[in-house]
């Protein structure tokens, strides 16, 4: 998606460790704008799979999911991060590693919100190692519901995850896909 791979070029910051510092517009301030142009072009991407769920992970991928399923009509599930009181009951777990905050997190979903009837579009911002769209797919997996693909919105296409993903059978659709990037600020996209 040019849009997306122009702001990247304008805005996003290469930092030392093989990080892309995007939160100027898309994990910290987020430009709803660029989102609804996002959300518009995972619609066309997934037109006819039958979307009823998007489901993605706290914190930084919420945002974006929202304003998409706007465009699908339907309601986004988070996985937390944490358990907290106001979940009551029943839920699924699965545990992913962060290479963001170099930890390893249990993550759950209340039963109420996911089961078999649902069609599920995953959506993120990043998708590097894989962890945390692999532990997406293990808890819709627990859930019974079917995965109709994932949206990523910047692919470290260099990295595994793609391929670990895509090799589960998973359609991926990643508006920016980067080959490349270096810390004097080069990125080379796909």
């Amino acid at each position: 998606m040019q849009l997306l791979e122009d702001r990247i070029r304008k805005d996003g910051i290469v930092k030392e460790g093989d990080v892309l510092k995007v939160d100027s517009f898309l994990n910290h301030q987020m430009d709803v704008s660029l989102f609804e142009a996002m959300g518009r072009e995972w619609k066309r991407l997934f037109d006819g799979c039958g979307v009823n769920k998007i489901l993605t992970i706290e914190a930084s991928g919420i945002g974006m999911a929202c304003i998409a399923a706007q465009s699908f009509h339907c309601p986004v599930v988070f996985a937390k991060k944490t358990e907290t009181k106001n979940i009551a009951g029943e839920v699924y777990r699965t545990q992913v590693r962060s290479y963001t905050h170099g930890r390893i997190y249990d993550v759950i979903v209340s039963k109420d919100y996911l089961g078999p009837g649902d069609r599920l579009l995953l959506i993120d911002d990043f998708l590097a190692n894989g962890a945390a769209l692999s532990g997406l797919l293990d808890l819709a997996m627990l859930a019974g519901a079917t995965v109709v693909g994932a949206g990523i919105a910047i692919e470290k296409a260099y990295q595994p995850g793609g391929e670990l993903i895509r090799s589960r059978g998973v359609r991926v659709e990643s508006l920016a896909r980067i080959k490349s990037m270096s810390e004097d600020g080069d990125i080379e996209f796909c």
